[in-house]
């Protein structure tokens, strides 16, 4: 794994620590992954973090905003946002079926007793950090 620079608002921390008991180690853990995504890619400048819409949002010089995030309106869920103006989840759809279940074309929704499929989601997280590189490609280069 490289080493990443991370540029982190405080508020970040603060908004994951707000989450209910449950969700917190959720959302703890999707940042993780697009943490540890990123620093296994070779990623030119710093990931940056901070609050977009009141959601953490992750994001690198040429890529595409990632963010998390959990509504008390639907408890039972959590979700990976991407830009919707972005062939993201349209492209992660042909690539990946039903394996992953999609809000129109802007998330990847989890239920809480879902087992992430870690494998296909840092390839997801990965699309998205990379996405100027790979917007006019086939399937974004999968």
């Amino acid at each position: 794994m490289k080493s990443i620079t991370i540029i982190q608002d405080l508020q970040v921390d603060h908004k994951i620590h707000s989450y209910p008991d449950g969700i917190r180690d959720k959302m703890e853990h999707l940042q993780n992954l697009i943490i540890e995504t990123a620093s296994e890619m070779a990623i030119a400048g710093p990931l940056e973090v901070s609050l977009k819409w009141g959601e953490p949002s992750f994001k690198v010089p040429k890529g595409s905003p990632v963010r998390i995030d959990w509504k008390a309106k639907n408890p039972d869920q959590y979700a990976m946002y991407f830009i919707c103006t972005t062939s993201l989840v349209e492209t992660f759809r042909m690539v990946y079926g039903d394996l992953f279940r999609y809000e129109k074309n802007r998330a990847i929704v989890f239920n809480l007793e879902d087992e992430l499929p870690e494998k296909e989601l840092k390839d997801c997280i990965g699309m998205a950090l990379d996405y100027q590189a790979l917007k006019d490609k086939p399937f974004l280069g999968r």
